[in-house]
């Protein structure tokens, strides 16, 4: 297994599992001399998975406590609209072959305008974010045993709505689904890039289940006192809460470096075209000492996360696949069923970004 690797504008191209033998093989397409990767349909699924789930898991309890049971409605409309956001991205890489990752597609839209700021959102996510299918398994089981097996029941009293919390759930809600900017390298690196819309199909509904599954797992133990992440309610003497702690705690280390890779490159790329290895260094040690002041100026993991999906994640899998679609494929200039329904998700996501960007900051601010 090798990890992703990225091009020049520092965007990863190859995903984290590859062919056959854990090698590369290239295909050359006549047409438009890009290059195609060999990897099978079962395993673009598990690297989709991979690059959906994430530690946006730990907080969807607390989301519906803040929402309500109403609020789950938003989060599976949101799960559908970022679906959907994701096949709009396999239909701009469909119409121009020469499309490798997702800044091409900024720039294929909008010129060097468009790729720069598609660049700068998804890197500062990915500075933001790591990821781990195995990690969210492992944590929706040991919370699930720590209810039925040592004795914490579901006992938690919710309520059914709480419009006050809104922005703060369904921002949490969209962190969760900010995996889009991987999407265009687990394309071109398919073998059978026609069945790349059924691998965003299987990966949205594991995600999704696994998702919805934690959310009413810790609501329903914990209630209205649920924390911001659900391994804080966990009683710490038991095996299950350990092993939740544990991966809580492994996982963002065993990912860092691999999500830090495209920023590192993008960074050494802006500043000099041949980096020497003492930039490299000091570029490398910014960055960890810049995350380590985030992490310690910023300690509210929920209010965190929500500024992050309500600015960052819907900007690069809601508005930016919908704007970008749009542009390229010149359907805005048809009216039609397809256009309204767009310029809807690019309306609500707007809505989305500028209140739950509000109210994020806003208890930020409040907590310091």
């Amino acid at each position: 297994m090798k990890a992703g690797v990225e091009d020049g504008n520092g965007d990863i191209v190859v995903p984290l599992l590859i062919g056959n033998g854990d090698e590369i093989i290239d295909h050359k397409d006549n047409d438009h001399g890009f290059v195609s990767g060999s990897t099978s349909f079962f395993k673009t699924c598990f690297n989709s998975v991979n690059a959906l789930s994430g530690v946006g898991i730990l907080s969807l309890p607390h989301a519906v406590s803040s929402g309500g049971w109403l609020s789950l409605i938003f989060f599976f409309l949101i799960a559908a609209s970022t679906y959907y956001t994701a096949l709009l991205i396999q239909r701009c890489l469909d119409m121009d072959k020469n499309i490798r990752s997702y800044s091409d597609i900024g720039g294929r839209a909008f010129g060097s305008k468009g790729r720069a700021i598609i660049s700068i959102a998804t890197n500062i996510e990915l500075y933001l974010v790591a990821t781990g299918v195995m990690a969210s398994f492992v944590l929706i089981g040991s919370v699930l045993w720590a209810a039925v097996f040592d004795g914490i029941g579901f006992h938690g009293k919710g309520t059914f709505v709480n419009l006050k919390g809104f922005p703060i759930a369904v921002s949490l809600y969209a962190f969760c689904y900010c995996a889009h900017p991987v999407f265009p390298a687990l394309y071109n690196s398919m073998k059978d890039q026609k069945k790349f819309s059924k691998v965003m199909l299987v990966c949205f509904l594991v995600t999704t289940t696994s998702y919805a599954s934690m959310a009413v797992l810790g609501y329903l133990m914990f209630g209205s006192k649920v924390e911001s992440q659900v391994t804080l309610n966990l009683p710490t003497s038991k095996t299950s809460s350990k092993v939740a702690i544990y991966t809580t705690l492994v996982n963002p280390f065993a990912k860092y470096a691999l999500m830090l890779r495209p920023v590192i490159s993008a960074l050494e790329n802006h500043l000099t075209s041949s980096p020497s290895r003492g930039l490299s260094v000091l570029i490398r040690t910014g960055l960890v000492l810049s995350t380590i002041m985030v992490a310690v100026a910023i300690p509210f993991f929920g209010y965190l996360m929500s500024l992050v999906g309500a600015f960052l994640s819907v900007t690069a899998s809601i508005i930016l696949p919908c704007v970008c679609f749009l542009k390229i494929s010149g359907i805005y200039r048809r009216f039609g069923f397809e256009m309204v329904l767009i310029w809807v998700i690019v309306l609500v996501g707007g809505v989305i970004l500028v209140v739950g960007t509000y109210t994020a900051l806003e208890e930020i601010i409040d907590h310091l």
